[in-house]
């Protein structure tokens, strides 16, 4: 799951399965962090299933509402359950916080399975990166960083949500439309609809017409 190419274990890239690309960089305005998994060609039924698992729980943590101070390990399930309940999971933490001139994996708060008590609070930044990793056949993991904002006052005090503030194309084509939730195709949907409001200005033509058919709206 946190693979590193080596003479003896890299394989060449060729059209055909999925590849998973996990990067980032540094800017003058902040930190990024971003994992895309692309289909390059054919994929198997099983390379789809485990696809659309990661990404229902990528969406279902965007999607989640919390109370103010909850930590990451009381909401860490969003991201889980549905690959719990086909028997899947991964060991590695669901997200981290994201420094500006700091670390890339900056704390104290986390979401993860392990019991981790640092609260979450307005303001603060964190990733959505569930995956699923088949030893010797493939990984899947989708991740973006996300903004924490208030969502609304009740009786019960302030209770936040999230804002993604990576935008980029997540890849269709391995999608087992099926397996998705009216409410996770209207989130996919509304996604990519934000992603080519805010890139488009800043593309070329054939650019843009590469963005415009990688964030098409998409239907069950």
């Amino acid at each position: 799951m946190h693979y590193e190419a080596t003479p003896d274990t890299d394989i060449p890239v060729e059209p055909r399965g999925l590849v998973l690309i996990d990067s980032g960089a540094q800017y003058q305005d902040g930190t990024t962090d971003i994992t895309r998994t692309i289909a390059l060609g054919d994929i198997t039924e099983e390379q789809r299933r485990i696809y659309t698992l990661v990404l229902k729980g990528h969406i279902q943590l965007d999607l989640c509402k919390f109370p103010d101070g909850a930590c990451g390990s009381q909401i860490d399930a969003f991201a889980r359950q549905a690959m719990w309940r086909e028997g899947y999971n991964f060991m590695h933490g669901t997200g981290h916080g994201v420094g500006s001139y700091l670390n890339v994996h900056e704390g104290p708060h986390q979401i993860r399975m392990e019991w981790r008590p640092a609260p979450l609070h307005a303001g603060m930044t964190v990733t959505d990166e569930p995956g699923i990793y088949l030893t010797g056949k493939f990984g899947v993991r989708i991740e973006n960083t996300l903004y924490i904002k208030p969502y609304k006052k009740t009786d019960f005090g302030t209770f936040l949500q999230f804002e993604s503030l990576t935008l980029a194309p997540i890849d269709t084509t391995p999608i087992d439309f099926d397996l998705l939730t009216d409410e996770e195709v209207k989130w996919l949907n509304n996604y990519h609809a934000r992603v080519y409001e805010a890139l488009s200005p800043h593309l070329n033509e054939e650019e843009r017409e590469w963005l415009a058919a990688n964030t098409a709206a998409v239907n069950r």
